[in-house]
């Protein structure tokens, strides 16, 4: 079981349990969320703690979220393509994805990034920060030091 399901599974709140079942019954075709259907098997939800008929009469329902766990009404929560960066635009603002659209995306390209913002990181600090193997951090501390010097 992964991380997320074993924190979420630990959450005493029903709503947050029924959000993330929501989210995985949304998303099933990624079998890693749709794992998250089974977060939540109770009646349905409502998202906000009150206001949910009145809004749900005004704008109906989030097509998303329809018979899912969790009644959200239409327009509460963002979807909007604005809010999504181009690739273009994101290799420009963001180390990491730059060395990945470089290298492909590997725990080496992450590597490479945080010693782009770090030189002086040990090896073992490296493979810790970018949660990558010894092996991969010593050969890409090594790489960086030949093409660095």
């Amino acid at each position: 079981m992964g991380r997320r399901r074993r924190a979420l599974r630990a959450s005493a709140s029903p709503r947050v349990r029924a959000f993330w079942a929501a989210i995985g019954c949304w998303l099933a075709k990624d079998r890693r969320l749709a794992r998250l259907q089974a977060l939540y098997d109770g009646p349905r939800l409502d998202l906000l703690a009150v206001g949910t008929d009145f809004q749900l009469a005004r704008r109906g329902e989030d097509g998303r979220f329809a018979d899912g766990p969790l009644r959200v009404p239409a327009g509460i929560l963002r979807d909007r393509p604005a809010d999504i960066l181009s690739p273009t635009e994101l290799a420009r603002r963001h180390r990491t994805y730059r060395c990945r659209v470089r290298m492909g995306p590997s725990y080496r390209a992450d590597m490479w990034a945080e010693l782009e913002r770090d030189p002086e990181l040990t090896v073992a600090e490296l493979a810790r920060r970018t949660y990558g193997s010894f092996a991969t951090a010593w050969q890409v501390r090594h790489d960086w030091a030949v093409v660095t010097a």
